[in-house]
This record gives C-alpha cells, structure tokens and sequence, in this order.
C-alpha cells in the first residue's frame, strides 16, 4: 500500500509542477508602440472606427501605420483602429509537460497493480508510458488554435475602456435569479 501512495504523490508533484504561469498584458494606447507587441508576418485582427473587423498578415509596421495584407493591402493609422488583437499560441512544451507527467503517474500506478513491483521497472514504465503521454500531449497542444489576445487599443471613445455591465435572467426548475457580468 505504500508504494501506491508514492505513486500518488509522485504524479501529483509532477501535474503540479507541469502547469504553466500566463500573465496578462495590458494592451498597447500608443500606435507606435505597437512594435514591442507585433511584428512584420503575424496575423492580426484589426477592428477599424466603423466596427468592421478585418483579419490580415502584417506587411509593414511604421509608428504611425500599419500595413496589413488582406486580399488588397490595407493601411491602418492612429484614427482609423480601435482595436488590434494577435492569436497567440500555446507552447507545445508544456502539453508535453503534462502528458509526460500524466504518463509517468499512470505508468507508476500500472507498474503498482501489476503485482511485481520493483523501482527499476517502475522507472522503465514510468518513462515509457511518460514518453508517450509526452507525444501525446505536444500532438493535442499543437491541434489548439490559442486564443485572442487584446496588443493595442485605441485611446479615447472607439477605443474606451468603459465598463460594461450586463445582466441576464436565470430561471431554472431549482432556482430563479440573475446573471451579472461586468467586463472592464
């Protein structure tokens, strides 16, 4: 019984060491700092003055314009974005992080319940089983897409950082009440 609660803590240390800090950026209100968020070859979605929102590839960066390849190219100052959002994409080395954790604790809790319990095959398994939990793991990261990120938005009313509050009724057969978000 022992072993089976080193195997435990052992896959719990390593899911825990596995995961991965994101820290948020505050978005860019200075159009010619938008160099120190993008560069020339990233897709971009940038959302101009009228609320239309065109996706392109960064042909040219100036501190006053931004030049975007979207079927005809497209320049973007100061006064005509409001928004520009960048998909950043997670990196594989912590999913295969977690897979090779993942892997190693099962292959730890195998080797536990197959009666003939030594610490050199439950190395073996261990980094065996971990080794495709770590394949595993970069194949699943590199299929996520990442998410939007927020690089620049612009000062002023198009671009305002007002909250916004939204409330939604919940009625359910349990309970009645509301939803309330604000968003800043």
């Amino acid at each position: 019984m022992r072993s089976w609660k080193l195997a435990a803590v052992l896959a719990a240390v390593s899911l825990l060491l596995a995961v991965a800090l994101a820290a948020a950026q505050e978005p860019v209100r200075d159009f010619s700092q938008l160099n120190t968020r993008l560069k020339p070859g990233d897709t971009v979605w940038v959302t101009d003055a009228q609320g239309r929102e065109v996706k392109g590839e960064i042909v040219d960066l100036a501190p006053d314009s931004l030049t975007l390849k979207a079927g005809p190219a497209r320049r973007f100052g100061p006064a005509d974005a409001t928004l520009i959002r960048q998909r950043r994409h997670d990196p594989l080395w912590n999913g295969a992080l977690i897979g090779f954790a993942v892997g190693g604790g099962l292959g730890l809790g195998l080797g536990n319940f197959s009666g003939s319990w030594s610490w050199g095959d439950a190395a073996v398994g261990a980094l065996m089983i971990g080794a495709i939990g770590a394949g595993i793991g970069v194949g699943i990261d590199a299929l996520i897409p990442g998410r939007k990120i927020l690089a620049y938005r612009a000062p002023g009313p198009g671009g305002a950082s007002s909250a916004r509050l939204s409330v939604a009724p919940v009625i359910t057969p349990r309970a009645k009440g509301a939803a309330v978000l604000l968003a800043f």
